[in-house]
């Protein structure tokens, strides 16, 4: 029997994305399930909404903005919460008072993947649920440098560079890239650079992506890798 080969997802990905959240947690149950194939998590940085302030948004106008109005936007996320309680995500959405730009929250994510193994796995969880969980600001520094303390990151050092625009190009590259690539919604799986995923979908597609994807890069016979 052919070893399972071990395999690479990158999760393209914004923090302010209750879909996102809810993909995360089936990729892990995927994971768990098909636990004979090793597989490293890379997060990749999108922006639903990038034209927000620095400072964000107040959350109930641009919702009501959004979805045309209060009815519109209790409607939209009444199916997210239901979605949510089956992966066990207390979703509140009453506790959350700004629609943060999310660009700073992706240069951590982005510093996290140099800061130790699972570093960067445990921030980006962590940033969701601070958001959607606790309704925490994450595009405010204060709240960024104290979930990178706890997902381990050096606080003192996260701290630093966010008061500068260190990786903030870098960032916006990716995300034209992964534009380039079809990239127009999230969550998006892409496993080994070569095969897309779209959507918060359920373990069973992810379980049999990943089971492919191992079992073609084992024989030498995936196909070319994605490119912009």
């Amino acid at each position: 029997m052919t070893q399972a080969a071990p395999i690479t997802i990158d999760i393209v990905s914004d923090v302010m994305c209750p879909w996102c959240y809810i993909g995360h947690k089936r990729l892990e149950k995927a994971m768990a399930e098909a636990g004979d194939v090793p597989v490293e998590i890379r997060w990749r940085p999108f922006q639903l909404d990038p034209t927000l302030p620095r400072e964000g948004r107040d959350r109930r106008q641009y919702l009501e903005e959004k979805f045309g109005g209060s009815q519109g936007a209790k409607e939209a996320y009444d199916r997210v919460r239901e979605a949510g309680t089956a992966e066990d995500i207390a979703f509140a959405f009453e506790k959350i008072a700004v629609s943060p730009n999310t660009l700073d929250a992706h240069r951590v994510i982005r510093w996290a993947a140099t800061a130790g193994d699972g570093v960067q796995n445990r921030l980006a969880r962590r940033l969701f649920e601070i958001y959607f969980e606790e309704g925490g600001n994450v595009g405010d520094h204060g709240v960024l440098i104290g979930a990178a303390r706890e997902a381990g990151m050096d606080a003192a050092l996260v701290e630093t560079l966010l008061a500068t625009d260190a990786d903030r190009d870098a960032v916006e590259q990716e995300i034209m890239t992964a534009q380039q690539m079809g990239v127009r919604g999230v969550p998006c799986f892409v496993l080994e650079g070569r095969y897309a995923v779209m959507g918060a979908q359920d373990p069973s597609v992810l379980v049999e992506a990943i089971r492919a994807v191992s079992t073609a890069k084992a024989a030498g016979k995936l196909d070319a890798p994605i490119s912009a």
